[in-house]
């Protein structure tokens, strides 16, 4: 397949625009972002990880995004976000992890302990500390001031260092 046609038909399968293509033909990542996607990962997700994190690590490193970890990796990574075992800024631990040679997404969670805690059971603790903290909070939430959550959903999150599932977090707040 020629080149241009080839672009032409990746651009349209994966429904970028023309500015989103142009980041990843211009960053050089057009093998590794066709590569995620045949792994299993969705266009725009691997677009995102290549040209966003992949290359802001490459940058800071002086080396070459596509040498930092194996597309199937990424894919793999961006499968744990899709399952919500892992949020966004926990992914980017486990990035990190990988560019530093730690092993698979899987092996690094595990072995870093990242994944998202939603057992009920430890966030209902969670959400008990951060209310018997602060009282007046539980007062506004009780009065009908949903926003009041936010300081409460935050302290939990700081309790569990980010590996809470917030959606899930204000859900029993609110409860």
């Amino acid at each position: 397949e020629p080149p241009a046609a080839r672009r032409r038909r990746l651009k349209a399968d994966w429904g970028f625009t023309d500015l989103e293509f142009q980041d990843v033909v211009n960053g050089g990542l057009l093998a590794e972002v066709e590569a995620t996607v045949a792994a299993g990962a969705a266009p725009a997700a691997a677009r995102k990880w290549w040209t966003g994190e992949l290359t802001r690590i490459a940058n800071a490193e002086g080396r070459e995004a596509s040498d930092l970890v194996a597309p199937a990796d990424v894919a793999e990574l961006q499968k744990l976000v899709d399952a919500g075992t892992l949020t966004d800024k926990l992914a980017r631990q486990v990035l990190e992890g990988m560019v530093a040679g730690e092993g698979t997404p899987q092996q690094i969670v595990d072995a870093r302990g990242l994944a998202v805690v939603s057992d009920d059971g430890a966030l209902i603790a969670a959400i008990d500390e951060a209310l018997a903290a602060q009282p007046d909070v539980l007062e506004k939430i009780r009065d009908g001031k949903v926003q009041a959550a936010g300081a409460i959903i935050g302290a939990v999150m700081k309790a569990m260092r980010g590996q809470a599932d917030a959606a899930r977090v204000r859900e029993l707040v609110l409860e």
